[in-house]
């Protein structure tokens, strides 16, 4: 069933045209992805939706008594609320049944015959409701809302106007998730998360009933959510069946395709216009009226876009000066703590000419904090970070600190490259998309995605042997991150990055560091290879399976290859330790089961005491009824969660 027709929708303001005749549906149920360029009208379009901005023409649709839920980039959320009590008010309409029922309970106190036969019927119709709402397990799935979305439970009780913006957003998701409306719109849910809280997001999104529309640049996220792309280019929406890499490379081959029919048709038209104009050099009467004829055919020609090339996209490549030793980086001991936490210790690791190193984990693990240790803007607290040989560093900042925003585009290539003529500076910024005037703008009056490309340009200048670089896919569109990928991909010199984007780490590393735990773990391979291996890394790190990081600190030569023999009698240990885990999987399950079929027989055997007259008309044993099957409600909400969490193992 559709349950929201965009027909035709158009938008203009005074720069141009946004939007223009766009149509596309959404089914109940479906899980869908707006993408395009920065700039593109993608939240212009949301905002049309939701009647925040008024469309110049075209008519939306939606199905009848439709619940909608919008996040917003950045969400305000003014309250004095705890965090726990914001979520509890969006099941404000669960907590009025548990209260009605309260009330009813009370009510058949001293009542008896037709009366209480008319409040037990109230009453069985209000308890049915609170359990099709989940009422008995609310405040487990409220705790589990927070704290997939990266929450801790010490701090459930602390008032929401002390978090930040970014907190604030999260919380603002918890709420609409919890709400449940039939249509879910998220405008770059993913910005503010981690990678534990996005893989968590991911799987309830994806179980999801409703139906979700989103706006991301996550195409690792997209690819395990979408399966329908609605694709905004050029004012114009084009719909594609599939996950995101199902997207790409159909668009692909039809922007090939429709490049062919472009060079194909200009080659026609120049023909046919060398033909008009030599009829015309003829000047002849006949030769004259083919010409005109001719002119006339070829006015009548629908014209092809040409599509975007490569001239109309950012162009970026990053070249060493000169090449570095073979040891680029060794680091012995980092310790560091802030304010009496420390976010990590004894950390050791190297990296040699040629690797392209992620570093991941969670917000506040310290990632960034290693980065600038190595740039040398923080001091650890104890240890050493050694450069190796001619290494020469090139820093990406993701909040763009290495910019002055008090200069000009051209001024801040000038400064750092006297050497540089006016023409190679302007050329330099065209192929980042800084053109003609926009050489003139000041880089405080720069949008991030604006302030991204300047700082890749200053990067590419610099010649470095060993780039590191902090999110440096934040505010880029996905075409520009692509652009980055590849430029990355074809680099000679030494990597060094922390990113959250799982697509961007899955193309571009060749070794996965994960800080957590005040430790570190290394993955040989790209985020998949992670993906496969976290938990043979994490066993042989000796962290549990629950543990977030999965690497002990790293010591030159560690992760070579161990004897043959010694490897023999760990892989036979852990095959023993592998079917004692399974045998006692299947024993606790069973018994999980067990008791989980043992009370809902009692439950059936409450259901029919409840229809028997000398039990309904006795308030003590009806009540003392009910209170054993609202008890085993609530002990089966934790069997089934136990069991569900077994069986996922």
């Amino acid at each position: 069933m559709i349950i929201l027709s965009c027909n035709h929708i158009s938008k203009e303001f005074v720069t141009g045209k946004v939007l223009e005749d766009v149509s596309f549906q959404i089914q109940e149920h479906e899980k869908a992805a707006i993408v395009g360029s920065n700039g593109a009208g993608k939240s212009t379009l949301l905002r049309i939706i939701l009647g925040e901005l008024p469309a110049d023409g075209g008519e939306i649709y939606f199905s009848k008594d439709l619940s909608i839920g919008y996040l917003a980039q950045q969400m305000e959320l003014e309250t004095d609320e705890s965090i726990y009590d914001v979520l509890l008010d969006a099941k404000r309409d669960v907590l009025s049944l548990g209260e009605e029922m309260r009330r009813l309970e009370e009510s058949m106190q001293g009542k008896s015959g037709q009366e209480l036969e008319r409040i037990l019927e109230e009453y069985t119709r209000v308890t049915h409701a609170f359990e099709q709402k989940n009422g008995y397990a609310l405040k487990s799935e409220i705790t589990g809302v927070l704290k997939g979305l990266g929450f801790a439970e010490a701090d459930f009780d602390k008032s929401a106007a002390t978090l930040s913006g970014g907190e604030k957003t999260r919380l603002c998701l918890g709420r609409i998730l919890l709400e449940k409306p039939d249509l879910i719109f998220l405008d770059e849910p993913t910005n503010h998360l981690d990678m534990n809280s996005i893989t968590w997001l991911e799987n309830y999104l994806r179980t999801y009933q409703g139906a979700v529309v989103i706006v991301a640049h996550d195409r690792y996220f997209l690819d395990r959510i979408v399966t329908k792309v609605i694709d905004l280019d050029r004012t114009h929406v084009r719909v594609y069946e599939g996950n995101y890499s199902a997207y790409s490379v159909k668009k692909a081959a039809e922007r090939d395709a429709l490049m062919k029919q472009y060079l194909n048709q200009q080659r026609e038209i120049a023909h046919q216009e060398a033909v008009i104009e030599k009829l015309r050099q003829f000047n002849r009467e006949k030769s004259i009226k083919r010409a005109e004829s001719r002119e006339k055919m070829l006015q009548k020609i629908e014209r092809i876009d040409k599509p975007v090339s490569e001239e109309e996209t950012m162009r970026l490549a990053f070249t060493p000066r000169i090449t570095s030793g073979n040891d680029v980086l060794t680091v012995n001991g980092l310790t560091k703590s802030f304010d009496g936490r420390t976010l990590f210790q004894d950390l050791s690791f190297e990296i040699k000419r040629g690797e392209k190193v992620a570093i991941i984990g969670n917000n506040g693990s310290g990632k960034t904090t290693i980065l600038k240790i190595l740039n040398g803007l923080l001091s650890p607290d104890a240890g050493e970070a050694v450069l190796g040989v001619k290494v020469h560093i090139g820093y990406y900042d993701q909040e763009h600190h290495v910019l002055d925003p008090e200069n000009t585009l051209f001024e801040e290539i000038l400064n750092d490259h006297p050497d540089m003529t006016n023409t190679e500076i302007r050329n330099v910024l065209a192929a980042f998309l800084f053109t003609e005037d926009d050489v003139f703008k000041r880089i405080g009056d720069l949008s991030g995605g604006e302030r991204g490309r300047m700082s890749l340009a200053k990067l590419m200048l610099s010649e470095a042997n060993f780039l590191i670089l902090d999110e440096p896919t934040n505010h880029l569109d996905i075409a520009s991150r692509e652009i980055l990928e590849d430029a990355l991909s074809r680099y000679t010199g030494t990597l060094l990055y922390v990113s959250h984007d799982r697509y961007f780490i899955n193309r571009t590393a060749t070794r996965i560091l994960e800080l957590t735990g005040e430790k570190l773990l290394s993955y040989e391979g790209n985020y998949d290879y992670y993906l496969e291996k976290i938990e043979d890394v994490r066993k042989a790190a000796g962290l549990s399976e629950g543990a977030d990081s999965h690497w002990s600190a790293a010591k030159p030569g560690a992760g070579s290859a161990q004897p043959s023999s010694q490897k023999s009698v760990l892989d036979w240990q852990q095959q023993k330790e592998e079917q004692a885990r399974i045998r006692k999987r299947a024993n606790d399950l069973k018994k999980i089961e067990a008791a989980i079929e043992k009370l809902e027989t009692r439950n059936a055997e409450i259901d029919t005491l409840l229809t028997e007259a000398d039990i309904y008309t006795n308030v003590a044993k009806l009540m003392k009824l009910q209170q054993e099957k609202s008890e085993n409600e609530d002990q089966l909400v934790l069997l089934m969660e136990q069991w569900e969490e077994l069986a996922d193992d």
